[in-house]
C-alpha cells in the first residue's frame, strides 16, 4: 500500500520518523566533513599565496541519490573577510 507525502507516493514500510533522523544524520556527517575540508583547503591557499584572505569564494555543491535524485545543485558564496559597513 502507497501513502502520500508531499505529493509523492511512499511504501508504507517507510517509517518517516526513522527516516528524518537518517537524513540529519548523514546531513550533520557532511556538513562537518565539508567545513573541515573547506577550511583546510582555504589554509593551504593562504599558506601557499593562492588566496590573499580577503576573497569572496563561490561555492558550488552537488549532491545525488543513485536512483533516487539524479543531481541537487547548491550555490552560494563564503566571504573571508566581513562585508564593508555603511557610514
Amino acid at each position: 500500500m502507497l501513502r502520500l507525502t508531499s505529493g509523492y507516493p511512499v511504501e508504507e514500510s517507510v517509517d518517516p520518523d526513522v527516516f528524518n533522523l537518517e537524513l540529519r544524520k548523514f546531513l550533520k556527517r557532511f556538513g562537518v566533513t565539508a567545513q573541515r575540508e573547506i577550511e583546510s583547503a582555504v589554509e593551504s591557499a593562504l599558506a601557499s599565496g593562492a588566496l590573499r584572505g580577503t576573497e569572496v569564494l563561490p561555492v558550488h555543491a552537488t549532491l545525488t541519490i543513485p536512483g533516487v535524485l539524479k543531481e541537487f545543485h547548491v550555490d552560494g558564496e563564503i566571504s573571508l573577510v566581513p562585508p564593508p559597513t555603511a557610514a
